[in-house]
C-alpha cells in the first residue's frame, strides 16, 4: 500500500462521514434516534459524522436504511468507501508515540494537494532538519526516553517524504523571523537548517517566505496555522490548529475565509521568495 493510499482514506473517511451527516439531517432524524438505530450513543454518531472514527460495516448499512438509501448502487458506493476508510495509515505504526488527535491531522496532511501554513515558534516540521527536530522534540518532551525521542523524529522525517513524493502536495510556508532567531540544538544544527531551508526554497513545488521583525504588526497576531485543501472537490478546506494537549479542525466556510484571509495578508505582507532567500542567506551569516 503506498502512503497515498493510507492517507487517503482519512479523507475518505471524512467525505463518508459528510454524507451520512447530510443524510441524516435530510430525513429530519437526530443524532440521538441514529446512535439508537446502530447501538451507539449520540457522540459515536458524532464523531463518525466528523470522520474521526473508523467505520463498520453494518453500522453503515443500517444507518443506511434508516436514511431511507435504498438504491443498490449508492449503498454500494458508500459501503465502498468505508472498506476505503478503514485502511490503516503507514503512521499507526508510530502508535506508541503519536497521539490520536494526530493522527488525522498526518492523515490529512499526505492527502493534501496544497499545504498552506504560518509558523512563529519554529521551523514547521516538513522543513526541518534531523538535528534540528531532534532540537525540538528534546526541548518539548523533557523526561523523554531517548528512544521515544528517537521515536518521534523518525516519524517527522517520514512526514517530510510527502514533499518529494510522486503526488507532492504544492507547500507555502509564511516563517516567522522569530522562529528562525529562536535557537534550537548547536550553533551548527542552526546554520545547518538555515542552510537546508535555502535549499528546499528553491523546490518547483515549495514557496518560503519571511516574515521579518521590521514589518511589525502583522495578519498572523493570532498565531500558528495550517490550512489544507484536497483534490477531492466534494471535501472542504480545513484549517489546522494545534494546541498543547490537543488540536483543533476547522472547517465551517466563514471560518476557513477568514484563514484565507490572513494567509493571503501574510502572503502580501511579507517579501517575496526571492528576497526571503536573501534574508536567510543574511541571517546564515549572522548565526
Amino acid at each position: 500500500m503506498s502512503a497515498g493510499e493510507s492517507s487517503g482514506s482519512v479523507v475518505r473517511r471524512i467525505l463518508l462521514g459528510s454524507q451520512l451527516r447530510r443524510l441524516r439531517e435530510s430525513r429530519g432524524i437526530t443524532r440521538e434516534a441514529a446512535g439508537y438505530s446502530i447501538r451507539a450513543s449520540e457522540s459515536k454518531i458524532s464523531r463518525m459524522e466528523l470522520g474521526r472514527v473508523s467505520f463498520k460495516a453494518r453500522d453503515v448499512e443500517d444507518l443506511l436504511t434508516l436514511y431511507g438509501v435504498a438504491d443498490e448502487a449508492e449503498r454500494d458506493s458508500l459501503l465502498g468507501l468505508a472498506r476505503e476508510a478503514n485502511v490503516a495509515g503507514w503512521w499507526h505504526s508510530y502508535g506508541d508515540v503519536l497521539p490520536g488527535w494526530f493522527q488525522t491531522y498526518v492523515g490529512l496532511e499526505g492527502a493534501a494537494s496544497l499545504i498552506r501554513t504560518y509558523e512563529v515558534q519554529f521551523v514547521h516540521g516538513l522543513l526541518q532538519t534531523e538535528a534540528y527536530a531532534h532540537a525540538v522534540v528534546s526541548r518539548g518532551m523533557r523526561g523523554a526516553s531517548p528512544a521515544e525521542i528517537d521515536r518521534r523524529v523518525a516519524l517527522r522525517l517520514e512526514r517530510q517524504k510527502v514533499l518529494v513524493s510522486e503526488r507532492a502536495p504544492t507547500f507555502h510556508a509564511v516563517l516567522d523571523e522569530a522562529a528562525l532567531r529562536r535557537p534550537y540544538g548547536e550553533r551548527e544544527a542552526m546554520r545547518a537548517q538555515l542552510r537546508h531551508l535555502i535549499d528546499m526554497s528553491e523546490q518547483p513545488n515549495i514557496t518560503l517566505q519571511v516574515m521579518p521583525f521590521s514589518h511589525g504588526g502583522h495578519a498572523g497576531e493570532s498565531g500558528a496555522f495550517t490550512m489544507l485543501r484536497f483534490p477531492e472537490s466534494d471535501l472542504s478546506d480545513i484549517v489546522y490548529l494545534e494546541q498543547l494537549t490537543s488540536a483543533l479542525y476547522l472547517d465551517k466556510p466563514e471560518e476557513v475565509a477568514q484563514y484565507e484571509k490572513a494567509m493571503a495578508a501574510l502572503a502580501q505582507e511579507s517579501p517575496s521568495p526571492e528576497e526571503s532567500r536573501d534574508l536567510l542567506r543574511g541571517l546564515l551569516q549572522l548565526t
